[in-house]
């Protein structure tokens, strides 16, 4: 997969991602494409290691589901860090 086809993958997986999860995430496009990319990163690696299948092909079922899946630990882990920040101020 080449490079603009990771950041496109990235995006999308980053905002399903968003829209999967409950509440509102006051993140713009530019963090949804950086948390997607990582969460895709996350979830391609966990694919490999768990299951033995990575991100290979753009257009493959699995690779959308391990993009999504990453993206999903990514917020979370994201929304607990800077939700305890906001909670302190």
């Amino acid at each position: 997969m080449g490079f603009l086809a990771f950041l496109l993958l990235g995006l999308i997986a980053g905002a399903i991602a968003k829209l999967i999860l409950p509440g509102k995430q006051n993140i713009g496009w530019l963090m949804t494409l950086v948390l997607g990319v990582l969460g895709a990163l996350l979830g391609g690696w966990l694919g490999s290691v768990l299951f033995g299948t990575g991100l290979e092909e753009f257009f493959d079922l699995s690779t959308w589901l391990l993009a999504i899946g990453g993206a999903i630990i990514v917020l979370l882990i994201y929304g607990a860090i800077v939700g305890r920040k906001g909670r302190r101020a």
